[in-house]
């Protein structure tokens, strides 16, 4: 089975509609991979479509899928599986990530909404996302996702993550603000859970702003500029795990594309320093030479 792995020192835009105008004038190292929902684009065509076969053209894609329902209960389907297929083959999509949540019921809910923290929830969740890798034809990682009310929590949220990933044999997309946001609604540490994490699942990460309401929650909006606290997050890790690709996430409120892209260059930056830190002890280690 394919690998949802791509190259580690890789720093990404989501693909938005609103964006193609300055996305197809962007120079060619302005990104390094465009992240689109296949969902959004399976059979689109004319100025919409062709703008993203340009892009494609490009710009390497990643998908991340929104309308799989991982965590539903009713049968997955298997029509936007077969299709959803063809379009990572048709653009050499290699890494595909969904939602570990759900968002349908007799209909679409248009939220994603959480999984009951359960063993029972972990082998449903768990038996559907291998159904989906055998259907897609590739391995692909899940994205922890931010939630502001659980349905019950016999398990510790790490610990429902790490049984998922390991009933499922899936990766894991690492999303730095929905794990900020979390650890701060509901009272836990971020980097006790950094901690718990195993790097070897870690296949991408997602970084995004949020936003904070008078009562103190933090609402992850991805529509405003990464916060200090999140990038501190993504360096640490980076120092942890390895670089791995990242994804800038901007859903609406967009500024100028020059402020968007000076964000992926600060993950290029902190990408560029955790990689220098990595190799200082292997260099320190080598043998002088007479």
């Amino acid at each position: 089975m394919t690998a949802s792995h791509a190259p580690p020192r890789a720093a990404g835009l989501g693909l938005r509609r609103a964006l193609i105008p300055q996305l197809l004038a962007m120079d060619a190292g302005a990104v390094d991979f465009l992240e689109c929902a296949p969902d959004n684009w399976i059979g689109v065509g004319g100025r919409n479509g062709a703008a993203l076969a340009r892009l494609a053209a490009r710009f390497p894609l990643s998908g991340h899928g929104l309308s799989l329902s991982l965590g539903g209960t009713a049968p997955l389907d298997l029509e936007l599986l077969r299709r959803t297929r063809g379009f990572l083959d048709r653009f050499d999509i290699a890494l595909y990530s969904e939602h570990l949540s759900y968002c349908s019921d007799d209909g679409h809910l248009y939220d994603l909404l959480p999984i009951p923290f359960t063993e029972e929830a972990v082998r449903h969740v768990a038996a559907r996302i291998r159904q989906a890798q055998d259907a897609l034809g590739r391995r692909i990682a899940v994205e922890n996702v931010s939630y502001y009310a659980a349905p019950h929590q016999a398990l510790a949220e790490v610990d429902f993550l790490l049984a998922v990933l390991a009933e499922a044999d899936c990766d894991l997309l690492l999303d730095l603000n929905n794990l900020y946001v979390n650890a701060h609604n509901h009272g836990y540490d971020a980097r006790a859970f950094l901690a718990r994490l195993p790097a070897a699942r870690i296949a991408s990460m997602h970084i995004a702003g949020h936003y904070d309401d008078e009562g103190g929650l933090k609402i992850d909006t991805h529509g405003a500029p990464v916060r200090d606290d999140v990038w501190a997050l993504l360096a640490e890790a980076y120092a942890r795990f390895g670089v791995r690709p990242t994804l800038l996430e901007r859903d609406f409120g967009f500024p100028p594309l020059s402020e968007l892209l000076a964000e992926v260059e600060r993950i290029r930056s902190l990408q560029t320093a955790a990689a220098r830190a990595a190799a200082r002890p292997a260099e320190r280690a080598e043998p002088a030479h007479v």
